[in-house]
């Protein structure tokens, strides 16, 4: 299949086995989400839906209980949402979200990474017209209609409804102002909320050889191994 295939194969073992980094990352998102609305998930929604998120990565119950605790304590740093664009090789575009405390420090490695791998690191925005903002939301499908749930969730915010063949799970897409409703939805009815995030999904997607996406990935990789960052998105296929 060639080496852009083992390439990919290896990186993706690699990924499984950063469950730190996955851990850290949750970590900070729980501390955003308690520095917005508050340590009680009943009443944070937001909250509410990163626990989810830890439980569903494994992550035990204690180190989401601590995280929760000292973020709400004094001596926790305050992070701040930064996101970055650019094109890396071939005119691939990457956004890229970061929680920091640091905004020189994750800048001054985010550039590098671009200027090393063939890349060019942009302007806040400039991506913004190849990427749509939206809520998605992945239950367990079971005993549940696809086309009739659909239906009753346009009037939530819901667009479109995906069935995950290899999970057997059901992926809602919705518009990025709508979490809270189909979120809400979801919960009163009583459905199995297995995840839930905000995506940035490319509007038309770039097809490259297997050599070019060989050394897109290599920029991928080592992006996503900087602490600082919570989520890459691109535009390869």
């Amino acid at each position: 299949m060639g080496r852009a295939f083992e390439y990919r194969k290896a990186r993706k073992f690699k990924r499984w086995g950063m469950m730190a980094k996955t851990f850290t990352r949750i970590g900070k998102d729980i501390v955003l989400a308690v520095k917005s609305g508050g340590p009680d998930p009943e009443s944070n929604g937001r909250l509410r839906a990163i626990i989810q998120n830890a439980k569903a990565a494994n992550m035990p119950k204690e180190n989401v209980e601590r995280a929760i605790k000292k973020a709400s304590s004094k001596d926790q740093e305050d992070y701040k949402e930064i996101t970055y664009e650019g094109y890396g090789p071939h005119g691939i575009a990457f956004v890229i979200e970061t929680a920091t405390d640091n905004h020189n420090r994750t800048v001054a490695n985010i550039r590098s990474y671009f200027n090393k791998y063939g890349g060019s690191l942009g302007i806040s925005g400039m991506l913004d017209f190849m990427f749509d903002r939206k809520s998605v939301f992945r239950i367990a499908a079971n005993g549940i209609d696809p086309e009739e749930l659909e239906l009753e969730m346009i009037d939530y915010g819901a667009d479109e409804l995906v069935l995950d063949e290899e999970t057997g799970d059901l992926i809602i897409y919705g518009d990025f102002t709508a979490f809270g409703a189909i979120q809400k939805f979801l919960e009163e009815k009583g459905f199995e909320i297995k995840q839930a995030e905000f995506e940035r999904i490319a509007n038309d997607f770039k097809e490259l050889t297997e050599e070019e996406i060989a050394e897109v990935e290599k920029l991928l990789e080592k992006i996503e191994e900087d602490d600082d960052v919570q989520n890459v998105y691109h535009n390869m296929r």
